[in-house]
């Protein structure tokens, strides 16, 4: 198998978690029609659903045909092996041949694709309070996406293997799919599969996820650059990405979370008006806690017993005037907070807690004493909304294949995170792939969108990992917007979301 950001044959080396409805059908459009193809007796048949829709994104017109099914993965024995479903977007019309595909999908991993699918970039979205509320119970407002991306790029969403609906199928197992590299390589072969069966092996083509989507991004990008089927892409769209996971996991004897999260403290703390001095403007802000805790703060915890009791106290109380948390329970938290300490600990005197994936967003837990929350308000606030939308649009359209779609699954337990090159189990860092592929590639280009609340996947651990060798930073550009990981929901950061991706899409298409 070829890992991912390395090449078979030894040739080249590289180091090595989360929206719909239907477009009105023009009356002289027939209802989506189901083509079954039946193989093997004892194979499911392969099903896909096609429709024609129409609708105005950024203000241009556009007819479309929906494609959403199966493709069939087979193995070297021609065996099959996998079903991944997937739903496209393409322009009707003549083709174009400038005309630029996006493959997105989101993350877990064990997460269906429905949160940029229905969140942000398909052409129907669900509606969901923008400002840390509670969706609350159906029936939910799914609307036309005036936002989505179809007026520049066509699009297709992808269910890895033990997400959406897609599943392994005769001969496959699913520990050939749930891991880094399995994972990466089902994608891969998707992408390839799909280019073939549509003509489009010489369009643009972007490539990108959200969260653990950030891996698989830089993973299948790796898997795509191999010599004996060389996929070149375009960009790559890192959304709220998991990058390095050393530096998300506040694991014993390892600090470097403590200040990759610091400046998500410090924005949040500043959202609930904790941060007491504001002269300085939110954004020199920020730039002053980056500083704090590359040059004060993470040498501090390296010295670990070292420190001085006079260090120490006036690094907890700079802490506290950034976090908006006491300075003594700073110091009994021996300087290092955690995420799940900090969502409990904030609004304590309110009674309250707040989000994971949106810190914006707060719940009232069963324990008050407690250390980390009962569960995520910023999920469980629209998750049933989600849900329901992605269920009811695949209605709409005529998609029936007879069984559930899941949203989220636990197959992260069942992951394999060892990557061949490195034998690592518990860490990861994928800064090196995308290196690798952006400097094989020189056209390649990186757009990093990132949420200021987002305790999942904190946007300084994210700038830290690209600045790392080996990346070429000139070609990386970063966009930062109120709100958390999944930083739509909020629609004025869901309206910057999508004019900065169609610009950088528009930006990297060259024509001839």
């Amino acid at each position: 198998m070829n890992n991912p950001g390395h090449h078979k044959y030894g040739r080249l080396a590289a180091a090595l978690l989360l929206a719909t409805g239907l477009m009105t059908l023009p009356p002289t459009v027939a209802a989506a029609k189901e083509e079954v193809v039946q193989e093997k007796p004892d194979i499911p048949p392969v099903k896909t659903f096609r429709s024609e829709r129409a609708g105005t994104f950024n203000g241009v017109r556009v007819n479309y045909t929906i494609l959403a099914g199966e493709t069939r993965l087979r193995n070297d024995k021609d065996e099959d092996e996998a079903s991944i479903f997937s739903t496209a977007y393409l322009k009707s019309g003549p083709r174009d041949p400038d005309r630029p595909v996006t493959f997105l999908f989101n993350g877990g991993p064990g997460s269906a694709s429905v949160w940029l699918h229905m969140g942000v970039f398909g052409p129907r979205r669900i509606e969901v309070p923008g400002d840390g509320g509670n969706a609350g119970a159906p029936p939910y407002p799914i609307v036309d996406n005036e936002h989505s991306l179809l007026d520049v790029t066509d699009l297709v969403f992808i269910d890895p293997v033990g997400t959406g609906y897609s599943r392994v199928v005769g001969k496959g197992e699913e520990k050939d799919h749930l891991g880094v590299e399995e994972d990466a390589t089902q994608v891969a072969r998707f992408i390839r599969q799909w280019l073939t069966e549509n003509k489009r092996w010489n369009s643009p083509k972007y490539l990108g996820g959200e969260s653990y989507g950030a891996v698989r991004t830089a993973a299948v990008a790796g898997e795509l650059s191999e010599p004996s089927s060389w996929v070149s892409l375009n960009g790559l769209l890192i959304i709220s990405g998991a990058v390095d996971l050393d530096a998300l996991s506040f694991a014993p004897g390892s600090d470097s979370a403590y200040w990759s999260f610091l400046p998500s403290y410090a924005a949040t703390a500043w959202h609930y008006g904790l941060v007491k001095d504001k002269s300085k403007g939110f954004d020199a802000f920020l730039d002053e806690v980056r500083r704090f805790a590359l040059e004060q703060y993470a040498p501090a915890l390296l010295k670990g017993a070292r420190l001085p009791d006079g260090e120490r106290k006036a690094i907890a109380a700079r802490l506290a005037s950034y976090t908006g948390l006491s300075a003594e329970f700073i110091e009994r938290a021996n300087l290092r907070v955690s995420g799940g300490r900090f969502q409990k600990e904030l609004l304590r005197p309110q009674g309250r807690t707040i989000g994971r994936f949106d810190t914006r967003y707060q719940g009232i837990d069963a324990d008050d004493a407690g250390e980390t929350p009962d569960n995520d308000p910023s999920l469980y606030a629209i998750a049933g909304a989600y849900t329901a939308s992605i269920n009811q649009y695949f209605t709409d359209i005529g998609v029936d294949m007879g069984r559930e779609y899941k949203i989220l699954t636990g197959i992260g337990s069942k992951w394999n995170w060892k990557v061949s090159d490195s034998g690592r189990q518990t860490s990861l860092t994928v800064a090196p792939w995308i290196g690798t592929a952006m400097r094989e590639n020189t056209a390649l280009r990186m757009f990093v969108a990132c949420g200021y609340h987002d305790l999942a996947t904190p946007f300084f651990a994210v700038e830290n990992a690209f600045n790392g060798p080996g990346v070429p930073t000139e070609r990386v550009s970063y966009a930062y917007y109120e709100g958390g990981h999944m930083m739509y929901v909020y629609p004025p950061s869901m309206t910057k979301l999508v004019k900065d991706v169609r610009a950088f899409i528009q930006a990297g298409v060259r024509k001839g």
